[in-house]
């Protein structure tokens, strides 16, 4: 279980994570840049004190995740566009990982936008300590399934630890048979993607999210301060060069990967190109019930 100072943590990193993914999605219209609304949302993590869990993605229509603007993206959102805004804070390890999802000037996609925060929120109903992993996703994938459409089945909620974002448990968005469960003390993302597509994703381009892979001498003096910034500003969490505060980020970013020291995410692509919708929480399994961190 966690101490009263740590739960604190977790607590604030989730009250920042949720009214940044409230900002955001309250930014996306018709002909608003991507960039501005993920500057918007880090920008407003960073003034209440936190850091960044991993960059804003937003990803739009048949991407269902990481993708995330570059420093020089001019991409808008269109009218039609169904977008999903997902953040996160970290608070000394401590994590809100969130997401919610909008549909740009129309509705022709609103029950698909809808039925997955109506999963998220039947599974809030109940998830808590001894709940099996298997009855989190047969509630996601029924609910799904009655609006007559279909969890992504190779996306999944996590378990979160301090300065890990993707730990221990997976928690599915359909019923893998799974007899582990969920138990006091954790802290666990649910987010339950929902599409009128195949269920599956695949990976598409490669993002512009990073992360480190290893250790390793890097012989560029630039590149090799860089490094160093990096592991002091986002420690072990994802991070993109327009997160960085830091000279020709774009292009550093680029010679560690091709030097192994860092690996991109490819951006996840529905595979029939189906449209996508996500609703995320981060809990606390504080006892019978999970405590929802991540309420504006």
């Amino acid at each position: 279980m966690l101490s009263e100072d740590q739960l604190a943590k977790l607590r604030t990193a989730g009250k920042v994570s949720a009214a940044a993914r409230e900002l955001g999605l309250s930014m996306v219209k018709e002909g608003v840049k991507l960039y501005d609304v993920a500057q918007e949302v880090e920008g407003y993590i960073r003034e209440h004190g936190c850091g960044l869990a991993f960059p804003c993605n937003i990803s739009i229509n048949e991407i269902a995740a990481h993708y995330t603007p570059s420093c020089n993206d001019s991409k808008v959102f269109e009218l039609g566009d169904v977008v999903k805004v997902d953040c996160g804070a970290e608070l000394d390890g401590y994590v809100g990982d969130t997401a919610g999802t909008v549909e740009v000037g129309t509705n022709a996609y609103r029950d698909l936008v809808e039925i997955s925060k109506t999963a998220r929120n039947a599974v809030a109903e109940f998830i808590g300590d001894g709940i099996p992993l298997s009855e989190i996703g047969r509630t996601v994938e029924m609910t799904i399934n009655s609006a007559g459409f279909t969890p992504i089945m190779n996306l999944c909620g996590h378990q979160i630890e301090p300065y890990n974002l993707h730990a221990g448990l997976s928690v599915p968005n359909y019923n893998n048979g799974s007899d582990e469960r969920i138990r006091a003390g954790m802290v666990v993302a649910v987010e339950p993607f929902a599409t009128n597509g195949s269920g599956e994703v695949r990976n598409g381009r490669p993002g512009n999210i990073v992360r480190i892979a290893r250790e390793r001498k890097i012989s560029d003096p630039k590149a090799a301060e860089f490094f160093e910034y990096v592991k002091g500003e986002f420690k072990t969490f994802p991070f993109c060069a327009r997160s960085c505060d830091f000279p020709d980020a774009e292009r550093l970013v680029k010679t560690l990967v091709r030097h192994g020291v860092l690996s991109s995410y490819a951006e996840l692509v529905e595979a029939e190109g189906g449209i996508v919708s996500q609703h995320e929480y981060t809990f606390y399994i504080d006892g019978s019930r999970g405590e929802v961190t991540t309420l504006p």
